[in-house]
C-alpha cells in the first residue's frame, strides 16, 4: 500500500512515539508529531524517519499553517491522537479554561476545533478521572462534545491487552461522523477485582531474552528460536538485543532484591527497605469509585 492511500494521524505530545507506533502498525501515516522534550524528539526521529517530528511547544504551534504544510483541507485528517498531561487545577467553568494552568487542554481543543480531524484519540493517567472532584475530565468532555464529537471514555487495564503489567490508563475517543462505537474487547484474560493479574507474565515475555551485558554498548545475540508466537511477536525478526544490560547494585537497592521472594513486592518488604514513593502511594486511595 502506498503511503499516500493510508489514513493520515497527526501526534502531539508524541514522547518517544509509543503511540504512534501502535498507530504505524494499525496501517496509519504519522504526517507530523510534536513534543517539547528535545531527547524524546530525537528518539522518535530514529524510529519514524519519515515523520516530520519537531520540538516545540503546542502553544507555539500554528495549526492552520501546519495544514498548509502537510497539502491537508480542513477535515480531511483522518484522526489526531495524543492527550495533554493533566495539571489538576481547582477552577471550572469559564475560569478554568481562563487559568493559564490548563494551557494544555486549551490548546488540545484548539487543534480540534481548528484541524477538524474525522476522529481523535486521547489518552491519560486514571487520575484524570477524580482530578478536581472530576471537574478536569467534566470540562474537557464538554468542550469536546461542543466541538460536534461523539466521544467515549472508559479506563483500561494494559494487561488485558497483551501488556506484562498492571497499568490502568483513561481513554478518551471521539468522531465527528455521528458514528458508534465501543471499544476494542479485551484480548487477554485477567482475574481479580481491584489488582487483576493478567494471563500474560513477565516470565513469558523476557525468558527469551539473551544473557545481558555489563555496559550500555553491548549487544546481545539471540541464540535460540523464539518458543510462542508471542514471542515472537516481540522480536519482530530481530537478531540482536541493544540496550540489555545492567549496572551493578548496592546499598539498600541490593538488599531489596536479595530480600524478595519470587511473587513478592514493594509492600512484602520490612519498612526499613521500602521505598519512599511506595510509602507516598500506600496512603493514596483512588476516590472514582472503580478498580
Amino acid at each position: 500500500m502506498k503511503n499516500s492511500k493510508k489514513p493520515k494521524a497527526i501526534s502531539l505530545f508524541c514522547g518517544a512515539g509509543g503511540c504512534s507506533l501502535g498507530f504505524e502498525k494499525a496501517g496509519y501515516s504519522i504526517a507530523y508529531a510534536s513534543d517539547n522534550n528535545s531527547q524524546a524528539i530525537s528518539t522518535y526521529k530514529d524510529n519514524f524517519s519519515t515523520t516530520k517530528a519537531n520540538c516545540e511547544d503546542i502553544q507555539d504551534i500554528d495549526f492552520k499553517i501546519l495544514l498548509k504544510h502537510l497539502n491537508l483541507e480542513v477535515g480531511a485528517l483522518d484522526i489526531l491522537i495524543g492527550g495533554p498531561p493533566c495539571q489538576g487545577f481547582t477552577t471550572a467553568g469559564h475560569r478554568f479554561w481562563d487559568d493559564p494552568r490548563n494551557h494544555l487542554l486549551k490548546k488540545y481543543v484548539h487543534a480540534l476545533e481548528v484541524l477538524r480531524p474525522k476522529w481523535f484519540f486521547m489518552e491519560n493517567v486514571e487520575g484524570l478521572l477524580t482530578s478536581n472532584q472530576g471537574k478536569y475530565v467534566h470540562e474537557a468532555t464538554s468542550a469536546f462534545v461542543n466541538l460536534g464529537y461523539k466521544i467515549r471514555l472508559e479506563k483500561i487495564y494494559s494487561h488485558e491487552y497483551g501488556v506484562p503489567q498492571r497499568r490502568k490508563r483513561v481513554i478518551i475517543i471521539g468522531n465527528r461522523l455521528g458514528i458508534d462505537f465501543e471499544m476494542p474487547k479485551p484480548t487477554f484474560q485477567a482475574s481479580g477485582h481491584i489488582y487483576r493479574n493478567g494471563s500474560v507474565t513477565i516470565n513469558e515475555t523476557i525468558k527469551g531474552l539473551p544473557k545481558a551485558g555489563e555496559s550500555n554498548d553491548y549487544i546481545a545475540k539471540y541464540t535460540s528460536n523464539a518458543s510462542s508466537n508471542f514471542e515472537a511477536y516481540l522480536r519482530n525478526d530481530a537478531t540482536v538485543v541493544t540496550d540489555h544490560y545492567y549496572s551493578k547494585l548496592s546499598g539498600a537497592s541490593l538488599q531489596r532484591i536479595e530480600a524478595l521472594k519470587p511473587g513478592q513486592t514493594m509492600k512484602d518488604l520490612p519498612e526499613r527497605l521500602q521505598h519512599d514513593s511506595f510509602k507516598r502511594r500506600a496512603n493514596r486511595r483512588v476516590a472514582d469509585g472503580t478498580p
